[in-house]
């Protein structure tokens, strides 16, 4: 086992950009899954919703709403200080999506790029750095569904939870040891 497969990874590999009618931005599709140690993890695959190419982790990327470059991102705990819209530890129970706040957790370094969160999303995207999970997206026509993509993040969330026991943090805003997202690809 390689160093790059150590301990527990999301791997992301970016497939297509597409474009929906009357939509001013083009949306990314990924295809991710979750290993531990190498092995797959069963049942924690499907696909990431980001915005339009390229990755760019300057400020122009901020600037023209890019999303982060392909790499490999530690994973950390979240809790956003300024708005209360996205936590791991403390996120609402309520699936409703004007529950806040929604579970997420948040990939460091990411250059000038701050808050670059795994967070649920509806319809055609919720992002503008951030990454959406999702299933079954076959054309810029299909729609991420709520209920599906905050399970998804719930799933990650509790999935590292498991892998890493009382190494899990406690509080957030912390990283999380041992865990990290590899994305690559640039269509």
């Amino acid at each position: 086992m390689s160093t790059a497969d150590a301990g527990w990874v999301l791997r992301i590999k970016r497939a297509r950009e597409e474009t929906r009618a009357g939509k001013g931005f083009a949306r990314t599709i990924s295809e991710y899954a979750v290993f531990h140690n190498g092995a797959p993890s069963v049942g924690l695959a499907g696909q990431f919703v980001e915005r339009q190419g390229p990755g760019d982790n300057t400020a122009s990327g901020v600037k023209s709403h890019r999303r982060i470059e392909a790499g490999t991102y530690e994973l950390w705990t979240h809790d956003g200080a300024s708005n209360e819209k996205y936590k791991t530890i403390g996120y609402s129970i309520s699936d409703g999506v004007d529950k806040l706040p929604r579970p997420s957790l948040r990939l460091e370094p990411a250059g000038k790029r701050s808050g670059i969160l795994i967070h649920p999303a509806a319809g055609y995207l919720w992002s503008i750095g951030c990454l959406n999970p999702t299933g079954g997206l076959n054309d810029a026509n299909d729609n991420i569904k709520w209920k599906d993509s905050r399970s998804r993040v719930i799933a990650l969330i509790e999935d590292l939870k498991s892998y890493l026991a009382s190494e899990f943090p406690t509080k957030n805003n912390v990283r999380i040891p041992r865990a990290s997202c590899v994305i690559t690809g640039e269509p």
